[in-house]
């Protein structure tokens, strides 16, 4: 958790969260059981408003108004979702709640391990088992799940979604949006392109160029 997750008191903050499906639930969960914070409602685009506009009890109001419930001024967001359209998707929406002068809180799990947590962007979701070593940089909007392994003085920068028991190696850097797979895994020194994609299993050993398709093991880009 960083410092600025919490206030000089050291509480947490009402939170809104962005969503109804699985990562929002998710996101509750984790907030409520392993966090400081109070998560105090939830937030969709008004053609996806629910006809009961509640959600694990609490209340659901359609973006395009949020602020006229929950002000910016005494709420932060989170807003958990998933590398659709190679993470444009959470980029836009994670760009339209700073927009509307919102902070988003991150949620990094009690049981990952984590040296440098002050090195940790806003909106990120890293889940438990996660290793993060030393001298690591973490920008915005990144979601790290369980059990991966980022390596000493590596930098994953904003909206780059990194999947189950990946292994990233020292030193190397994953560009924005980039989505490492599954059980994939990353060479020491590799450079993964903006919007690359990694594929589930995958070996990396060199580097990957930006928006491509990567496979098999050694990781080969893969051609239409």
């Amino acid at each position: 958790m960083n410092d600025r997750d919490v206030d000089d008191a050291g509480v947490g903050h009402k939170v809104v969260i962005f969503g109804l499906l699985d990562l929002a639930d998710l996101a509750h969960f984790y907030l409520t059981t392993d966090s400081p914070h109070d998560v105090v409602g939830f937030s969709v685009s008004g053609e996806y408003m629910p006809d009961e506009p509640t959600f694990r009890g609490l209340p659901v109001v359609p973006f395009e108004t949020v602020e006229e419930t929950f002000s910016p001024e005494d709420h932060r967001f989170l807003v958990p979702m998933t590398h659709r359209r190679v993470n444009s998707v959470r980029a836009e929406m994670y760009g339209a709640v700073t927009e509307k002068g919102y902070r988003c809180v991150s949620y990094v799990s009690s049981h990952a391990t984590v040296f440098h947590p002050d090195a940790i962007g806003e909106n990120c979701f890293i889940l438990e088992d996660v290793t993060v070593q030393p001298f690591v940089r973490i920008g915005d909007n990144v979601v790290i799940w369980s059990g991966s392994h980022i390596g000493h003085h590596s930098v994953i920068e904003d909206h780059a979604f990194v999947t189950s028991q990946v292994v990233v190696s020292g030193h190397c850097t994953i560009r924005e949006r980039a989505v490492l797979g599954v059980n994939s895994s990353m060479r020491d020194g590799a450079t993964i392109g903006e919007g690359a994609f990694v594929g589930m299993g995958a070996g990396v050993v060199g580097d990957a160029d930006p928006w491509g398709v990567y496979t098999g093991l050694p990781a080969k880009k893969w051609s239409r």
